[in-house]
Formats: structure tokens, C-alpha cells, sequence
């Protein structure tokens, strides 16, 4: 059991995290690959930092967080299971328990497609090592829209699923005996469960489809949570709906800059660290 569970370690999420430590609570910081910013050339409107790359100014906030002790842990959080006292978070097929969840996740670019969200949890994944040992001798198209989706496509094969692979590039670590589709699943079909994947308009029958992508889109990834106009809805002390759920940075919505996130990272991760505070008492 960790106080908080931060996910995203960009520019919100590592100031949620080093605030939580500020205030003398646990956190683990979940990141699921590289920050955007990271990528940028040139940063000129951020205080105190003129005309420095985007990766120099992610390498300080690193060292920053690094310095406080914390460390950035690399995997996928699958899905987010609000509990009673507590939150249930699958990271990469482990079990993580936290009292308080801040979601830093940035924007998902991708879309949920037609089917997905119908059929999540019935024949739709985001995890191939959670719950591929339900799909044992069955067949599974795996989309491989994250870094290490071939990886969990060959896990599947070994253990006796029968596995296709939809990429929109070959990837070099797939195992040969994988038949390999370059393409998207542009569609999933079912009645109770789900019966077929539609890749590049062929029907594909399977029993199961992973939908294997660095970032979830918050409402598949936490269902109930409140959206307005595409983004997590929050007050002024980033709570979004759920109790013990709070939200920071592009996730929340507009203006997308990092003096927001760093702001909103702050106040998400002080107001969690009250909240765990104020149910212990």
C-alpha cells in the first residue's frame, strides 16, 4: 500500500510527486514512456528557463524528483479500480494498492474505435499479461500500438494463445511464428463477447482483441470518471468526480503548457496528500 499513486511522469506528474513527498507521504511515480516534451527543440515560455531544449528541462525535473528520492517507474497501468478506502491499479500485471490516485497521463491521441469501449472486459484488453492465461487455445488479434506490444504478443504465443499481430510497422522483436498484419483495427464486432477484429476492412474472427497502447484514454482507463469537452473534469483543488481521484496537467484541458501542469501537478498533489491525511485521522 503506497498514499499515492501518480500516473505520467511529465511535467504534472513529477510535480505531484515530489509535492506528495513534501508533505511526508509515499508516492510511486508511474510513467508509461516518454514525456512529449522531451521532443521539443526550443522551450522559451517557461520561467526561468529561456531557450532550453525540451529534454534539458525534463533532465532537471528528473534530477529534481530524483533528489527527493523518488523514482520513475516504467510500465503501463491498465485499468484503475476505485476501491471502498483505497484504489486497485494494474501496472503491467502487477497489483499496486494506493489511498489516493493522481492522474498525469497527458492526452491520448488515439481515440477508443468502434467496439472498444463496448466490449472492455468482455473480449477486449489492455493488458496480454494479465489476462492472457483466459485466452489459452483461443485466438487473440494483438494491436501493437505501444513500444513493448511485441513482446507481450510473443508471451501470449508461448503460453498456447494463437496470436495475429497488427502493427503499423513490422517490429523486430516479434517472434517469427507470429503471423504479422501491417495495418489498424479500425473495428471490433460481438454480440456477448467479442466474435471479430476488422483490419484494413477484413474481417478477422477472434475471441479476444488486445489493444496494446502507451497511453488509455482516462475514461476507458478509470470508467465513471467525468469528462467535459474531451478532458478529466476537476475543481480548483483538482478533484475530478471520483473521491480520492484527482487530475493534473493536459489531461484537465487547455491552455496545454507546462506552466499548467507544473501548477496543477502541485496543487493535485498537496490536495492528495491532505486527502490521505485527513482519512487517517
Amino acid at each position: 500500500m503506497t498514499d499515492v499513486a501518480v500516473i505520467g511522469a511529465g511535467p504534472a506528474g513529477l510535480s505531484a510527486a515530489i509535492n506528495v513527498v513534501a508533505r511526508g507521504k509515499t508516492v510511486r511515480l508511474l510513467s508509461g514512456g516518454e514525456n512529449y516534451l522531451a521532443r521539443a527543440e526550443q522551450v522559451d515560455n517557461y520561467l526561468g528557463f529561456y531557450g532550453v531544449t525540451g529534454q534539458e528541462l525534463m533532465h532537471s525535473f528528473y534530477a529534481h524528483a530524483a533528489q527527493m528520492g523518488i523514482t520513475v517507474e516504467k510500465g503501463r497501468v491498465a485499468n484503475v479500480l476505485p476501491m471502498e478506502s483505497s484504489f486497485l491499479l494494474n501496472f503491467s500485471g502487477d497489483m499496486i494498492e494506493a489511498k489516493a490516485v493522481v492522474l498525469a497521463t497527458g492526452v491520448a491521441k488515439m481515440k477508443a474505435v468502434a467496439g472498444e469501449e463496448e466490449f472492455l472486459g468482455r473480449g477486449v484488453s489492455y493488458c496480454a499479461t494479465c489476462d492472457g492465461m483466459l485466452f489459452r487455445g483461443k485466438r487473440a488479434v494483438v494491436w501493437g500500438l505501444a513500444k513493448d506490444a511485441a513482446k507481450e504478443a510473443n508471451f501470449l504465443a508461448d503460453i498456447g494463445v494463437q496470436v495475429q499481430f497488427v502493427a503499423a510497422a513490422p517490429k523486430e522483436e516479434l517472434n517469427e511464428g507470429i503471423p504479422f498484419l501491417l495495418g489498424a483495427v479500425q473495428k471490433i464486432e460481438g454480440e456477448e463477447t467479442v466474435c471479430a477484429a476488422v483490419v484494413n476492412g477484413e474481417r478477422i474472427p477472434t475471441d479476444v482483441v488486445f489493444v496494446l497502447r502507451d497511453a488509455i484514454a482516462p475514461s476507458t482507463l478509470i470508467p465513471g470518471v467525468q469528462e467535459k469537452d474531451g478532458y478529466i473534469a476537476v475543481t480548483r483543488e483538482m478533484q475530478t468526480n471520483i473521491p480520492g481521484l484527482f487530475a493534473a496537467g493536459d489531461c484537465t484541458g487547455k491552455p496545454l503548457q507546462i506552466s499548467k501542469a507544473v501548477g496543477e501537478g502541485l496543487i493535485a498533489g498537496q490536495q492528495a496528500a491532505q486527502y490521505v491525511g485527513s482519512r487517517a485521522e
